[in-house]
């Protein structure tokens, strides 16, 4: 008997699921759908859009940039957390990218997952919602309940069991595993995305609006590229800005480890990454292109918001550290956010200080839902979108990050005794239990500053003025106002114990600032333990 080629199987099953799906009523379709796409560890700071040239004109130049959007924890688990409940990590309690620190865990599921923005657009706001990629590190993981189970809020769900792949990975279809192998015409993740995307745009119901979210493996490890794209950018090396392969002077102990002048072979190793990453992204580029096409050809197009961003970014010798993420600077926490949607205005750019915690909230605004019901700490950006005037916006916010290290040393740097990892190459540690600290960002009309802490036995403080500094390389916190450092120590107290609206009160440098010293903790020590209790 006949074979049904693959797409047109997805496509028979989404339209079998649609049958069974209610319709919604005719207002309803009128209101605007909305796409996420969200890569894995792509930077802004290092050059990450250049690749994206498609990208830039369907979704940049026809819509609006935002030049400082911001994720409140540098690393894939917390920050996807965020994004989809709206919150700080204190309030999801998703800390790091293990089970243990509440990564897709059961109590995620049980206190979390039926809150997150997806599941009130699916079921308050009548929304079909669709979800295909990575999902959370440690989804499918058989302590929580594999991959079959599916969140709630998804009506279409193919979801990447743990971590980013491009070949040899499990699928999730609606609860049910699919394997994949390594033949590139039907097993390449980031085509595969595009593919079912395509087929939920053909076959959905027309009377309902639609939600969809794409995340792709790309830009992340292991960095396999398309087999038409592994000879691009034979040319391209790592960004030598500034604070490329320096010491990290006057900074936190772990950046002071790193190697300086870092070797020819981690030099070379960064640099490879790099170019790597870049192909990667091609095909995040193909996939953007496909997608608009689609949503034109079907007249959705003018209908839909879509925004374009990043779970986190990243660092290529910064400070002499090779690869990776997860530390407070901003080529860490800086991610692109581009977004084109009905009344957005073409070749826009925006300067506020804005968040991945934001997303949730200008969804749900999109779709008519009250905010005021929700617990989220982010502020819808449609004000923004819209080009409202006088807008009153934050002028800071929080970050914060949970360490990770081994209880043993690291295996690849036994010599290095335990509380490390991450340790490649040369030994270079990206991350230790004590890479525990917490920021308050800000950006003000007189003011681009950031004020940290660590929670570790010195209480170490890092301080910058990005106006002077924008490379981060000078830490002033033995140099700034002694009344500055006092109230940036406080509004971080403030933040980190914030929740919903008081995550929103004005900054140390707005009008409406209020600063009692009396309230200060006269124990520095107080200060961190709390930190430390919170985070868990």
């Amino acid at each position: 008997c006949a074979m049904f080629p693959a797409a047109v199987v997805r496509g028979l099953a989404l339209a079998a699921l649609l049958v069974l799906s209610p319709a919604g009523a005719t207002r309803q379709a009128r209101r605007p759908n909305v796409v996420l796409i969200l890569t894995d560890d792509q930077d802004v700071c290092l050059g990450g859009m250049t690749p994206l040239k498609k990208t830039n004109a369907l979704i940049a130049q026809m819509g609006i940039t935002f030049l400082n959007a911001y994720v409140p924890s540098a690393l894939c688990c917390p920050s996807r957390a965020s994004i989809l409940t709206g919150k700080y990590p204190h309030n999801h309690h998703v800390v790091n990218n293990t089970l243990e620190g509440n990564c897709s865990s059961k109590l995620w599921q049980k206190i979390q997952e039926p809150y997150t923005f997806p599941a009130l657009l699916k079921a308050m706001c009548g929304y079909q919602t669709f979800f295909a990629g990575k999902y959370l590190n440690e989804y499918g993981a058989e302590d929580a309940g594999g991959v079959g189970h599916v969140p709630p809020g998804w009506s279409f769900w193919y979801a990447l069991e743990k971590n980013s792949k491009y070949y040899n990975y499990t699928l999730s279809v609606n609860g049910k595993a699919r394997r994949h192998g390594e033949n590139y015409s039907v097993d390449y993740l980031t085509d595969v995305l595009a593919n079912m995307s395509l087929d939920f745009l053909e076959y959905k119901s027309n009377f309902e609006p639609f939600f969809m979210m794409i995340s792709t493996p790309a830009p992340h490890s292991p960095w396999t590229a398309a087999p038409q794209y592994t000879n691009s950018f034979q040319n391209v090396s790592a960004p030598r800005n500034s604070n490329f392969n320096i010491h990290g002077k006057n900074k936190h102990w772990l950046i002071r480890q790193a190697k300086t002048p870092m070797t020819n072979s981690s030099i070379q190793f960064l640099d490879d990454a790099y170019r790597k990453r870049w192909q990667t992204l091609l095909s995040v580029d193909d996939l953007i292109e496909k997608l608009v096409k689609k949503l034109e050809l079907n007249g959705e197009l003018d209908n839909t918001y879509i925004f374009y961003t990043s779970d986190n970014g990243f660092h290529t010798g910064q400070f002499s550290l090779p690869i990776d993420k997860r530390q407070l600077y901003e080529f860490d926490i800086k991610v692109p956010l581009l977004v084109r949607g009905p009344g957005i205005k073409p070749n826009q750019t925006n300067k506020m200080l804005v968040a991945n915690i934001d997303l949730g909230p200008t969804i749900l605004d999109i779709a008519g839902y009250d905010l005021n019901k929700t617990q989220m700490d982010g502020m819808s950006l449609l004000p923004l979108l819209r080009g409202d005037k006088n807008v009153t916006w934050r002028s800071d916010f929080l970050v914060e990050y949970q360490g990770e290290g081994y209880n043993g040393s690291d295996p690849t740097c036994p010599g290095l005794g335990p509380g490390v990892t991450h340790c490649f190459p040369d030994c270079v540690c990206e991350d230790s239990y004590n890479n525990t600290y917490a920021c308050v960002r800000t950006l003000s009309t007189s003011w681009d500053l950031q004020y940290c802490e660590f929670d570790d036995r010195e209480v170490f403080v890092e301080v910058y003025n990005l106006t002077a500094d924008p490379h981060q390389i000078n830490n002033i916190a033995k140099t700034i106002d002694q009344e500055i450092l006092e109230k940036m120590n406080y509004r971080l107290m403030m933040l980190q114990s914030c929740s919903g609206a008081t995550c929103r009160t004005p900054g140390v440098f707005d009008p409406g600032y209020r600063f009692d010293p009396r309230l200060m903790f006269s124990n520095h020590g107080v200060r961190a333990r709390r930190f430390s209790a919170q985070s868990l």
